[in-house]
């Protein structure tokens, strides 16, 4: 661990043990206002926007970066960060919302039944998993399976966004609406949108259900691969299969 990591990593515990002493009525210790906007805020290399000189020079130094992370309460109850995994300079990323339950317990993006149907899906596509890139919005599991708040999706953000300036893929694939809402904006509604070209930082993104919906609404299959064929054609990639319902 470098300085800079751990340097982070002590002010993301400090933030984290004043939310929790305001959170059971404890008075917090003085600080300047400096200080507390520095420590509400986070340093602002955080914040870097793509198109900017990413603060990181490689994923597995980001994801070093993270590894300890305590910026939010999701770290209270994970038991893994789910970075995200797959090809480091992917024409293609996947952006779902917050891992699940086998996903914080393995470490990795849909791994689950969601995550076997994703597979699935980038099969029919003529692509692995291994040539594409895999992640979340948040990298830490919410607490029964609840969406990720505001306030944990603005923290994460900032290293999703390293992670797409270091990748810098061709296009984006969201999948469900709150990974689309967090990249888009609150007014996107996924019945509506879906399967319409948007855009985040410059690089074209499509939004699609997530793959846990397709299991409980299977008619919903047709859709998305109508989505996937729009993202095939945008790749160049030939003869789509059709996927099975």
């Amino acid at each position: 661990m470098n300085v800079k990591q751990e340097i982070m990593d002590v002010l993301g515990q400090i933030k984290m043990q004043l939310t929790y002493s305001q959170e059971i009525g404890l008075d917090a210790p003085f600080l300047s206002t400096k200080t507390l906007s520095y420590l509400t805020r986070g340093p602002q290399k955080d914040t870097t926007p793509l198109g900017e000189e990413s603060c990181w020079n490689s994923l597995e130094e980001l994801e070093n970066f993270i590894s300890n992370c305590v910026r939010c309460r999701l770290s209270r109850e994970r038991k893994n960060i789910v970075f995200g995994e797959g090809l480091p300079n992917a024409t293609l990323v996947f952006v779902g919302e917050a891992p699940g339950v086998e996903e914080d317990v393995r470490g990795k993006p849909f791994v689950g039944p969601a995550g076997k149907l994703l597979t699935d899906i980038i099969k029919a596509m003529g692509l692995t998993r291994e040539e594409v890139y895999i992640c979340n919005i948040v990298k830490c599991h919410p607490p029964g399976n609840r969406d990720p708040g505001p306030d944990e999706i603005g923290t994460c953000l900032p290293f999703l966004k390293g992670q797409i300036s270091l990748i810098k893929p061709e296009i984006i694939c969201t999948l469900g609406r709150v990974s689309a809402q967090a990249l888009v904006g609150k007014d996107f509604k996924i019945t509506r949108d879906r399967g319409q070209w948007q855009g985040f930082c410059g690089i074209p993104l499509i939004p699609t259900y997530h793959p846990a919906y397709l299991l409980r609404y299977p008619q919903a299959k047709r859709q998305v691969w109508e989505d996937m064929k729009k993202v095939m054609r945008e790749l160049g990639l030939k003869d789509p299969r059709e996927l099975e319902d």
